[in-house]
């Protein structure tokens, strides 16, 4: 957990000493080179090869590779004076408290007045920890539990204390917000805080109503997921992925603290879950836990037998009603209140979250808000216990658990016999939460620009299908996507060109961007084999055209534009991103060229773009090898390379060295407004200038490596067909090396080549693939 933190603020930048223990014994390898105990290398090993671990694990804690380069190793005997250099020390020791007040005794010797000091414990107490240090160490102290991973998981709790300076809790509050890119909640010092408290309270109840119903874990896992608005890994597969050994830790850790019998009843671990410790069975990290994977087939857990069978998942009408509802608000109804196997498991283990997480209101948390906010950013709800609760209806769920004799707070209660219906309510002000007897507005950092709400107060400019124009403000316009997954098509090129005639008129600039699952996954696939398969080769080339002049529309309007891109960017996505003035993306934006796949290459202008950030990287006035520049494009192209993250992006030219990127996804809308006002001061529309090509030589040149992988049976024979196209595309023809070309003849090129490629029957036989399997065919 310690060298995963120091991964996240090397991905932003901070440069981070990571210090563990002196290891008291040396290994093979290191006696074996005649090292001693006294060796720095021996002494800093274990913090050194936490770093290099980072490189193996998955999902990748470091956006990119390099920025380990910002993590230096050291150890808790030889580096505790250079305490003195740094502003923030985090503790991640052992779950000990005599151990962490130990080395918080250590710290104070070497740290400097008004440095902040944190645990990032997640169950121990806070003010436990800090008994017998100073005044000005206890001012500056308090609890950072990030989760884990730091880098993936949004959720940051705070844990002051009564001593902690109010202006340390507010500075850590924006900080973590505006710098480390979290969602923060400030949390009391209670046992496990507020996420793992409920979260935990909540697997476990499922654990316990799964076995008193006769439900298995397969069948639990295919109700508890995304149906309800909750990740894929469900309820399972996310213990399995948790590592069965730390959650029955974090159990263990409120069934020692609390003294409510109910409580402390569902907090006990049940017997098969110790034996499944006790054998080793704890998760992706041991090879199996719940689920067992056998070949190509994965098998679950009898928890009765302990034994792995075939894994079974859950069939009721109310699942199929739900699946066909659009709104999460409406599959929670039509499920919740179904009388069928599928209802009555949800509402077994939905109403006592909901009851628990009203109980512990005020003790865990001031309020609702920090409680449904903690859940969706620490377990990846989609909504917090109140919102589920507001979808499902107060009244009648409040209703039904009386008749069932469960006890409802009595503040809920309270609630609704003075005529409050809700716990949030949309005004005029904006969004506002029940808190203590009235509605209050809930505070955001002003960074977060929610498109929904904005839409609902602000109303947009003009709306299709497949996008709209919206006045974001200071002379601002956005273009959002809403398709479906975002896929371009002829209603959101439409509404570019729509956009940069009323940009041009009334605007400042344009900020390209929207809050869907993901920015742009591409053109819209099935309406483009559709045509194909209808030999309606004439269509799409139209389509094509409208594109490619789209995107140069937005080139060189007389005005900036900037792309906000995040998670998957592929591409059509991607194309849209390339001929911005700027990008503004999220540091989880995952970008490509992936035309290959589906058989084709990209027809947007993303083959010319691409190409010209590569030539516009290199420096002014040094002579480079072009035909390098060549290759490389190409290269990223033929292999469809995606990039993992924004700074991997800028690392294959996807991105610009002077491209900005949000740590902070919620504030990602925000920043490219602020791009945009600060290129509007003194902007200049670029001026259209001739791109040297490699020509015919070049030509021959990409395709030597394409046409050694097909002769050693690497790529098939449709595969290199693709190849020269591309390589074609980016060679500019048969011209002679060094030829410089216009835009507009690179993206003819790469319009015939598109258009000659749909036509082909194996590219046709890849894109049904795609459509129907969600994978490449390789034919």
């Amino acid at each position: 957990m310690g060298s995963g933190i120091a991964a996240h603020l090397a991905n932003i930048g901070i440069p981070t000493l990571l210090l563990d223990i002196v290891p008291k014994s040396l290994t093979d390898q290191e006696e074996a080179k005649g090292l001693t105990l006294e060796n720095k290398a021996v002494r800093n090993r274990l913090s050194a090869q936490a770093i290099q671990k980072l490189f193996k694990q998955k999902p990748a804690p470091l956006a990119t590779k390099k920025n380990s380069g910002l993590i230096e190793a050291g150890n808790l005997e030889d580096d505790l004076s250079r305490l003195k250099e740094v502003d923030w020390i985090i503790e991640v020791v052992v779950e000990n408290l005599d151990v962490k007040k130990k080395v918080f005794e250590q710290i104070e010797q070497h740290r400097k007045e008004g440095s902040i000091v944190s645990s990032n414990t997640s169950g121990i107490s806070i003010n436990a920890m800090v008994e017998g240090r100073s005044d000005d160490f206890k001012k500056h102290f308090l609890g950072t539990h990030f989760f884990n991973p730091p880098r993936y998981l949004k959720l940051l709790e705070i844990i002051p204390t009564p001593d902690t300076d109010p202006s340390v809790v507010d500075f850590m509050k924006s900080f973590g917000e505006d710098t480390l890119g979290k969602g923060v909640v400030l949390a009391k010092d209670t046992p496990n805080f507020i996420a793992n408290r409920i979260g935990t309270y909540g697997l476990l109840v499922t654990t316990q109503e799964m076995l008193k119903r006769n439900f298995s874990v397969g069948e639990v896992d295919s109700i508890t997921g995304p149906l309800i608005g909750r990740p894929k890994s469900a309820t399972f597969r996310t213990l399995d992925v948790v590592g069965l050994d730390t959650f029955i830790h974090v159990a263990r850790n409120v069934y020692d603290q609390v003294n409510d019998g109910d409580e402390k009843k569902v907090f006990k671990v049940p017997d098969f879950m110790l034996k499944m410790r006790d054998n080793g069975w704890l998760g992706s990290k041991s090879g199996q836990g719940f689920f067992l994977k056998q070949g190509k087939e994965i098998l679950e857990l009898n928890p009765e037998t302990l034994e792995y069978v075939e894994r079974k998942k859950l069939r009721a009408p109310s699942m199929e009603m739900a699946k066909q509802e659009k709104g999460l608000s409406d599959k929670m109804k039509a499920l919740v209140y179904a009388n069928d196997r599928a209802g009555e498991l949800l509402w077994s283990i939905l109403s006592p979250v909901l009851l628990y997480s009203a109980e512990l209101t005020g003790e865990i948390a001031d309020d609702i808000v920090s409680i449904d906010q903690a859940m969706k950013w620490g377990f990846g709800w989609e909504m917090g216990p109140f919102e589920m609760w507001d979808a499902i209806g107060v009244e009648k769920s409040v209703e039904r658990m009386k008749a069932e004799a469960k006890a409802v707070p009595e503040w809920v209660e309270k609630m609704l016999s003075e005529g409050y219906s809700s716990f949030y309510k949309e005004e005029d002000a904006g969004l506002t939460f029940f808190h203590q007897g009235c509605y209050e507005i809930v505070k955001e950092n002003e960074k977060i620009i929610n498109l929904k709400r904005w839409k609902k107060k602000h109303g947009v400019i003009k709306k299709n299908t497949g996008a709209s124009l919206i006045d974001l403000g200071d002379g601002v316009a956005l273009l959002e996507f809403h398709s479906p997954n975002n896929a371009i098509g002829m209603d959101i090129i439409q509404m570019i060109n729509f956009a940069v005639a009323e940009v041009e008129k009334n605007y400042k600039g344009l900020v390209i961007g929207n809050q869907g699952k993901n920015f742009c996954v591409g053109a819209n696939l099935a309406m483009i084999l559709m045509e194909a398969q209808d030999d309606n080769i004439f269509e799409i080339d139209m389509v094509v055209k409208q594109f490619q002049k789209a995107m140069m529309l937005l080139k060189y309007s007389s005005f900036p534009v900037v792309a906000a891109p995040f998670g998957m960017t592929l591409g059509g996505g991607t194309e849209v991103c390339l001929p911005a003035d700027h990008v503004q993306a999220s540091m989880e934006t995952y970008m490509g060229l992936v035309e290959v796949g589906v058989g084709l290459i990209p027809g947007g202008g993303g083959n010319k773009e691409l190409y010209l950030n590569y030539l516009n990287s290199l420096p002014q006035g040094v002579d480079f090898d072009l035909q390098k520049v060549a290759n490389k494009v190409f290269e990223t192209i033929a292999m469809a390379k995606v990039s993992t993250s924004a700074s991997e992006a800028k690392d294959h030219n996807f991105l610009t060295q002077a491209d900005g990127i949000s740590v902070n996804s919620d504030h990602l809308i925000y920043d490219a407004k602020q791009a945009v006002l600060h290129l509007a001061e003194n902007y200049t529309a670029p001026v259209k200038r001739k791109v040297q090509v490699v020509g015919e030589t070049g030509y021959a040149t990409l395709l030597l490596g394409a046409q050694t992988m097909h002769h050693s049976g690497y790529i098939s024979d449709h595969d290199l067909k693709i190849a020269k196209k591309l390589a074609y595309v980016l060679a500019g023809g048969k011209v002679p090396f060094g030829t410089e070309v216009d835009e507009e003849y690179l993206l003819q090129l790469e319009r015939e080549a598109f258009l000659s490629l749909i036509a082909e029957p194996k590219s046709q036989m890849r894109m049904q693939h795609m459509l129907v399997k969600g994978k490449p065919l390789r034919n």
